[in-house]
């Protein structure tokens, strides 16, 4: 799954006691571990027999025949479920997982399909033998969902303003229970046999092919799929619909398709060309054959993650998967890529191989994330996407730098724990940690040892000390580097398991002090922004500019040293960053850093270059490195031609200027915004307003020229009032450049006929791409009142259940949240709306994470850090469930430091720089 990882989690049971239908009891929690609220079960005063959170492991689900019949007029389903099961120790009783369906009927019977009892879970009439096997029997109903979980309802609009009904499912991490009785915990891998009710104008999908569809009453079609692989419950998935496809073979004859609404299929065709070529390339670098005949892919118009692995049915959300050339930009085309190629990626490390429990979901998200630029590297050369693996790193950093991060493998037993692994340090983090690891081992190690992972565990689930197994065995039996041999003989005891424990079980991001003493460099390790002692085990690298070797150490003790002799002038540890850990250059070796760079910054790589200027900015932000050192170190990227130091540097800069323009300080706002422009002249005068150039330099005209607009840069302001005025004499039509459409709109939408037109072409336009263009120009406006009235306006949408715009209400406050007009109207927003926003996206959930950083993490005064906490305090039962509280107060913390620390440094070498 990508990125917005939202997922409704609740350990739920089916308690069924006689033959009466009962329908509260299949929401009951197992006690005494329950919910607050939520009593335990009792029925016929026995009360309920299982007393864990996770389901007994001796009852092992075998195959499921399930059937459902969703109304779409109604907006209800029916069903039913046959389980095999396989009994290990004498029972009489099962528990499974329920949540909100209407339990009708459910009955045992043995493998001749013969009744038991009508009594599920307690005093069955006759025991369950160990070692026999018996068919598990459930009819149940429920309505749509009206969320994005479980089996939901969702819509869309025509051209014509017509309003048409689909479903469709979301589980992961565990919501399967609110479609069908299951058992759902990723260990109970099972098969799945899925037939589907539904009208001649409607079509359905799952996981499988269609082998048969047969007429029943009422008109009905019934499509009964083939039978699946063995699969964890979470990747089930079914949808019916009305839409379009097109369909390609790969060359091994896999069946790809891709879904859209009717009126978006001609934006469906570059998802085909790039998951035929994915799914080619998977096979290839896995040499593990795709198992199902069929790969689906559709773009559902509610959907709150970014996508969904469901094997053979991904779904995904209008952005990640449509590309309109028209339109979209080569950023939004770089992202449908991406995410294609992550949940692709997913159908073997996740679906294949999949972990045994929440706490390691890393294993499928780190890896999936990971492979995203492995695989758009290789089939997608001319995306550069080698340029944003530093930026994934980065993010990792600033997550894994505060106290409140977490390890990567972490326990998670309840709904909001389980909810929350879904994060930057699972994606993110994982993703680093494996890049290092693969620059560690090699290439060759790394592949063959996840291939041989993935063979090993192939339908089976797995943890962290089975990658680690794998990849060590796979290091005994080829010929190693002779870096690995060395370190093999100097560290004997030291096994990758020893070593990725200490990057997979402990929390937070090293930090290596360097110091030059002569001919040797001396090197200290503590934890960044902490003073608890960790250790960790880190595959140092190096370069220096007596020699074009990039050099190795491993670094297991608190201190150590290496010898680099006296002829070395200057050395850069963490070459390319390939190691997940920050480097300070103590001693004056910042100023030989920034020596370098100015005199001869082509010594070092841009990945070096932009490294540097990463850890400096970083190194300011926990107290140090004077700020005026950090700004020293980019002087140099006047000479800078390459995007990405050249993005790095400016994105800095920016950060401040955001920051400070949210605080009463318009004279400092004044003179950085114009050191800005006068800095990056150059830079701002060579951009076209065009579509022209390389991926690079596309990336860098949008941001640049979104920037030099919003500092009011007198050119860049007049050439987009020009563009938006042709756009707006052509009544819509004309097509701006990708490049700079949100800029053009951004700066037309500040008055009121410029924003009328743009919420017009909004409510019409087909394409999601373009709609996100002009909805960030939208609240960009400086008149609050509008800023108010648009988000008050989309709520009350939700409210009385009209999903008029499809649009996720967590964007549109974010979005307002980062302009300096609506930052306060957002948090008032999120404290006055609080328990619907809850409601909507559950709690725990990736968009409620977002909303409560996201409308924070420009608070940067000691009154609004009160503030924060206030509120926090006043949501305690909900927010002492959440890391994204501690999160939200430790970013508004640090920016207060940040401020206190730094203010008046900025403001000295603004006025020096001015002069």
């Amino acid at each position: 799954m990508v990125s917005a990882r939202l997922l409704v989690l609740s350990l739920f049971s089916v308690s069924l006691v006689g033959s009466q239908p009962t329908e509260s009891s299949q929401q009951v929690s197992s006690p005494p571990a329950h919910p607050a609220g939520e009593p335990s079960l009792s029925i016929d005063n026995l009360s309920f027999p299982w007393s864990r959170l996770r389901l007994p492991k001796y009852i092992i689900p075998l195959h499921y025949h399930l059937l459902l019949h969703p109304n779409l007029t109604s907006l209800s389903f029916t069903g039913s479920v046959q389980i095999q099961i396989d009994v290990q120790n004498n029972t009489n009783w099962v528990v499974l997982h329920s949540k909100g369906l209407q339990i009708s009927k459910a009955t045992i019977l043995d493998q001749n399909l013969a009744h038991l009892s009508d009594q599920v879970v307690v005093n069955a009439h006759q025991v369950l033998s160990s070692g026999q096997k018996y068919f598990l029997y459930i009819e149940f109903g429920a309505e749509l969902a009206e969320g994005f979980y479980g089996f939901y309802k969702s819509t869309y609009r025509t051209s014509t303003g017509e309003t048409r009904t689909l479903a469709s499912t979301h589980f992961e991490p565990t919501s399967a229970r609110l479609a069908f009785p299951c058992f759902d915990e990723p260990s109970f891998k099972a098969n799945f046999s899925v037939r589907i009710r539904r009208p001649p104008e409607y079509i359905s999908l799952s996981n499988m092919p269609v082998i048969k569809t047969v007429e029943v009453s009422g008109g009905l079609l019934e499509d009964q799929f083939a039978p699946s692989v063995q699969m964890s419950t979470y990747l089930v998935a079914f949808v019916i619909c009305d839409f379009k496809s097109v369909t390609g073979t790969t060359s091994s004859g896999v069946q790809v398709s891709i879904y859209a609404a009717p009126e978006k299929w001609q934006q469906t065709h570059y998802a085909l060309e790039v998951a035929v070529k994915m799914l080619d390339f998977y096979e290839e670098f896995f040499n593990i054959r795709y198992p199902l005949p069929k790969q689906d892919l559709i773009a559902i118009p509610d959907f709150q993650s970014g996508a969904m692995e469901n094997w053979g049915l991904t779904t995904y959300r209008e952005t990640s998967l449509l590309y309109d050339p028209l339109t979209s930009s080569v950023s939004d085309k770089l992202w449908v890529t991406m995410v294609i190629g992550h949940e692709l990626a997913h159908q073997w490390f996740g679906n294949l191989v999949t972990m045994e429990w929440w706490n390691d979901i890393w294993l499928n998200e780190g890896f999936a994330r990971y492979m995203e630029y492995i695989s758009v590297e290789a089939t997608y050369p001319d995306l550069k996407v080698e340029e944003y693996l530093l930026h994934t790193c980065f993010a990792a950093v600033g997550h894994d730098s505060l106290n409140s991060s977490r390890p990567i493998s972490s326990p998670a037993e309840n709904p909001t724990q389980i909810k929350e692994m879904f994060d930057t340090v699972s994606y993110d983090k994982g993703a680093c940690v494996l890049h290092m690891l693969r620059h560690f081992l090699t290439d060759e190690v790394f592949q063959r040892g996840i291939v041989r992972y993935l063979r090993k565990y192939s339908y089976k689930n797995a943890h962290n000390q089975d990658l680690w197994d794998s990849l060590a065995n796979v290091r005994t039996q080829i010929t190693l580097t002779s870096f690995l041999l060395v370190f093999l003989n100097e560290h004997k005891t030291t096994t990758t398991q020893t070593m990725m424990n200490t990057w997979t079980l402990q929390k937070g991001i090293p930090l290596v002090t360097v110091t030059r003493k002569g001919a040797r460099l001396l090197l200290r390790q503590d934890r960044f922004l902490r003073t608890v002692l960790f250790l960790w085990h880190i595959p140092l690298t190096y370069k220096t500019d007596s020699s074009s070797t990039i050099h190795r150490h491993l670094m297991t003790s608190p201190t150590d040293s290496i010898h680099i002799g006296e002829e070395a002038s200057w050395v850069k540890v963490n070459s390319d960053m390939t190691g997940y850990y920050m480097v300070h250059y103590e001693d004056g070796g910042w100023d030989v850093m920034t020596k370098l760079l100015r005199e001869n910054h082509t010594a070092l790589s841009y990945k070096d270059r932009t490294h540097l200027i990463h850890n400096a900015f970083q190194l300011v932000t926990a107290g140090h490195l004077p700020l005026n050192k950090a700004l020293d170190l980019i002087g140099y990227l006047l000479l800078e031609t390459h995007t990405v130091p050249l993005l790095q540097g400016l994105g800095y800069l920016e950060a401040f200027y955001h920051l400070v323009e949210k605080r009463d300080e318009s004279v400092l706002t004044h003179n950085l915004g114009a050191y800005i422009l006068q800095f990056f002249r150059a830079v701002i005068d060579q951009q076209t307003w065009s579509d022209s150039g390389t991926v690079s330099e596309r990336r860098l005209r949008t941001e640049v020229l979104s920037l030099a607009c919003h500092l009011d840069d007198p050119p860049c302001v007049k050439r987009a009032r020009q563009h938006f005025s042709d756009w707006l004499q052509s009544n819509g039509t004309l097509n701006l450049p990708t490049d700079v459409a949100e800029t053009v709109y951004s700066v037309g939408a500040q008055d009121d006929h410029g924003w009328a037109s743009l919420l017009h072409t909004y409510k019409i336009s087909l394409s999601e791409a373009h709609k996100h263009k002009i909805l960030y120009a939208l609240t960009s406006s400086k008149d609050t009142s509008k800023l108010e009235g648009y988000v008050v306006f989309m709520l009350c949408c939700w409210k009385i259940k009209q999903k008029c715009c499809h649009l996720d209400l967590s964007t549109l406050i974010l979005m307002v949240a980062r302009n300096p007009k609506g930052h306060y109207l957002a948090w008032n927003f999120v404290k006055k709306n609080w328990d619907t926003l809850v409601q909507k996206f559950q709690l725990g959930s990736f968009c409620i994470r977002n909303i409560i950083i996201g409308t924070t993490n420009q608070f940067s005064s000691p009154e609004e850090l009160t503030e924060v906490q206030s509120f926090f305090e006043s949501i305690k039962e909900q927010a002492s469930q959440l890391r994204a509280t501690q999160i939200a107060l430790d970013n508004v913390l640090k920016n207060v430091r940040w401020v206190q620390r730094n203010l008046e440094t900025l403001r000295k070498w603004l006025s020096e720089q001015m002069q």
